[in-house]
C-alpha cells in the first residue's frame, strides 16, 4: 500500500490557481490523523472502487455547486477539479 504524505500538494498547485484554496479542499479537518482521510478511503478500496468514488465525488460537487453556496459557487467546483486531478492521477500511474 502506497501513501501519499498528507502534506503533498502536488495536485493543488497543478490544479489550484485561486489564493488560499487549500483550506477548501484540504480542509484541517481532513488531517487530523496519522494520515489524510482520503488516503485512508483509497486504502480502503480497490483500485476501481476508488476512481469510481473520485468521480462520484466529482459528480456530485458539480451538480450542488449552484445550491450550497450561491454566493461562491466556485468553491465546489474548485472540489470538483481536485477530485478530477486526483482521477486522472491514478489514470495516468495505473493506481499505483
Amino acid at each position: 500500500m502506497k501513501f501519499i504524505d498528507r502534506h503533498d500538494t502536488s495536485i493543488d498547485d497543478e490544479y489550484i490557481d485561486k489564493p488560499d484554496i487549500t483550506d477548501i479542499v484540504r480542509p484541517p479537518h481532513y488531517n487530523t490523523g496519522v494520515i489524510e482521510t482520503i488516503e485512508l478511503i483509497k486504502s480502503s478500496m480497490s483500485i476501481d472502487e476508488y476512481k469510481g468514488y473520485l468521480m462520484g465525488n466529482i459528480l456530485k460537487y458539480i451538480c450542488r455547486h449552484k445550491h450550497k453556496n450561491p454566493a461562491e459557487p466556485w468553491k465546489d467546483l474548485k472540489k470538483a477539479e481536485w477530485y478530477l486531478a486526483a482521477l486522472i492521477k491514478e489514470e495516468a500511474t495505473d493506481g499505483e
